[in-house]
Formats: structure tokens, C-alpha cells, sequence
């Protein structure tokens, strides 16, 4: 797959493209990352890429021409390496939250073209014209739409085959089937913390039914983990699943002995 980012800092990119388990994605090419810097294609003296508003107002608009021209350069590679059109995503808090259903539906697609904005925004006839879906990340402002897009790269990249040791690990990261993920436990299976508030080192032990080697029990455990720390925390995604019919009889059995 294929991203071609539109951005004022490249800089940004390479040391997360060169570092962690996703690096596999991206220097095999699994993750094809093509940087646009976007001054390249503003003109004059300065390259200006924003100026003032229309109405007054504080803060810079990213103009449209460069964005426009920078844009069909992009098509115009696009088209001569033979490949498809790629949607325009824009990083704004105005689009909907990115979910893991949204990371695994462009992981399985050929890529997209990102946007990342910055200043108080861009030209909205830009956004009219060539943008194809907005992106938020969640209720607050960034500086600029390029760490939305290194968090956008991450999460599509550990998707690719070959980029995770063991190819089923994201299948039960958090959210992959709605739920949040279940606790996890390594070696000692001793281990003494100290108290929070001082005192004498309490001895915590990893539960029982992980040391039992009987995998259905163990799956079981880890489901019902799941299914108490989604209801303490994110209540909404219990009633998500709820509606999409993936709760069990056994799901909902123990569901209704946590809330009674």
C-alpha cells in the first residue's frame, strides 16, 4: 500500500519510519511512504503556503494553490507507477474518530493520500473540492495534522503480514473485536510492590487459572477480563457490541452478575 503525504515538516518522518516493529513495514514497502514537501510547489520568493483570512480574524489559511499543485503532482505519480486513485484524507477535529474498524479497512486498502494541515486551517474550497473524508484523532487540537498522520502510518503498518512477530498479536489488541483488551502477566510470578501509600512490600501474584495450562479455562478468564474492565470503562462499546449481536449467552450471563 501507498501513502503520499502532503506536509511543511518531511523532517518529521523519517525517524519513525527507522525505528520499533514497524520499521519492517516500511523499509520492505509493505507501507510505500512518499513525502511531499509543500513548499516545493508554492511560488515566489518566500513559497508562501498560508496567508490572512477573509473577515479578520487570528491565525494563517493554507492557500489553495499550492495544495493544488501539489496534488496533481501526487495523481501524476500515481498514474505513471500504474497505480489507483487514492482517496485525499484531511486530519481535522472536525472528522469522525478514527477507530481500529476504519485502521483495519485502510490497511486491506491500496493507501490514501494525507493531508496534514496546519496554522488555523485551510481554505475550505480546497477541502470542498479534493478532500474525501476528515479524520479526528479525538476532542482537542494539534499543531498540525502530522502526528495524526505518523499515528495513522502505526496503525495501519502493524496491520501488514510480516510486520508483527506473531501475526495473531493484533488480533487481540484493544478494539480489534470491540472489546478492550484483557490484563497480561509475565515472569517472577511472584513479585513484591511496595504499598502505595509506603509501608510493607505487598506480594503480587500472577492469577491462578494462568499458570493451570488448560486453554479453554484461560480463554474464558481472558474473555471475562475483557468483558468487566469494557463495562467499568467504556460502557458504550458493551451496548455497541450488544447491538451487533457479538455477546454470547455466557457473555451476557456474567455480564448481568457484575451489574447486579
Amino acid at each position: 500500500m501507498r501513502f503520499d503525504v502532503i506536509t511543511l515538516f518531511p523532517e518529521l518522518f523519517a525517524p519513525f519510519q527507522s525505528v520499533g516493529v514497524t520499521r519492517r513495514a516500511f523499509e520492505t514497502r509493505a507501507v510505500d511512504v512518499r513525502l511531499w514537501p509543500l513548499r516545493d510547489h508554492a511560488e515566489g520568493v518566500y513559497r508562501r503556503v498560508d496567508d490572512r483570512p477573509f473577515g479578520g480574524g487570528p491565525g494563517m489559511v493554507m492557500l489553495v494553490e499550492p495544495l493544488v499543485r501539489c496534488l496533481a503532482a501526487i495523481r501524476a505519480s500515481q498514474a505513471a507507477d500504474g497505480g489507483a486513485r487514492l482517496p485525499v484524507v484531511l486530519f481535522s477535529p472536525a472528522g469522525r474518530p478514527l477507530t481500529q474498524q476504519r485502521v483495519e479497512a485502510l490497511a486491506a486498502s491500496p493507501g490514501a493520500v494525507l493531508l496534514c494541515g496546519r496554522y488555523e486551517g485551510i481554505d475550505q474550497r480546497f477541502i470542498d473540492a479534493h478532500v474525501d473524508e476528515e479524520i479526528s484523532l479525538g476532542d482537542y487540537v494539534l499543531s498540525g495534522g502530522e502526528l495524526p498522520a505518523l499515528t495513522l502510518m502505526d496503525a495501519v503498518a502493524r496491520l501488514q503480514p510480516g510486520v508483527l512477530h506473531d501475526a495473531a498479536s493484533h488480533q487481540q489488541d484493544s478494539f480489534s473485536d470491540g472489546l478492550l483488551d484483557c490484563p497480561h502477566y509475565s515472569r517472577p510470578e511472584v513479585l513484591p510492590l511496595p504499598a502505595r501509600e509506603g509501608g510493607e512490600p505487598i506480594e503480587q501474584g500472577v492469577p491462578p487459572v494462568l499458570l493451570s495450562g488448560h486453554h479453554a479455562h484461560i480463554a474464558r478468564w481472558r474473555r471475562e477480563q475483557q468483558l468487566a474492565i469494557t463495562l467499568r470503562r467504556r460502557p458504550e462499546l458493551i451496548a455497541a457490541a450488544r447491538e451487533r449481536g457479538e455477546l454470547s449467552k455466557k457473555d451476557e450471563d456474567f455480564l448481568r452478575g457484575l451489574t447486579l
